[in-house]
């Protein structure tokens, strides 16, 4: 994901991001850009994603490979079991 957003497939508010460190806000929408929308990677990955899977803090257009951060989630919210402590600390170095 990190050299996908480096490579600058992605959008924020329409303006291209190429910083994987990004920080977004409530009511950003984050979508591909039309160029890397081509790329069967994108398309694939989404049509064999569980429709369950996405967070309840953001909305997904499939047809439009766009979402929208609907709220911040929690830490207690995130999916993936991680100490964010330790990430904070890694990327401070």
């Amino acid at each position: 994901a990190r050299q996908l957003v480096k490579h600058g497939h992605f959008l924020v508010n329409g303006k291209k991001v190429d910083i994987p460190s990004y920080e977004v806000d409530k009511g950003d929408i984050i979508e591909v850009r039309e160029k890397s929308k081509k790329l069967a990677l994108f398309k694939e990955n989404l049509e064999s994603r569980d429709p369950r899977s996405v967070p309840r803090w953001l909305e997904l257009d499939k047809d439009n490979l766009r979402g929208k951060v609907v709220e911040i989630p929690e830490e207690i919210e995130l999916e993936i079991p991680v100490n964010v402590q330790y990430i904070i600390e890694y990327y401070s170095m």
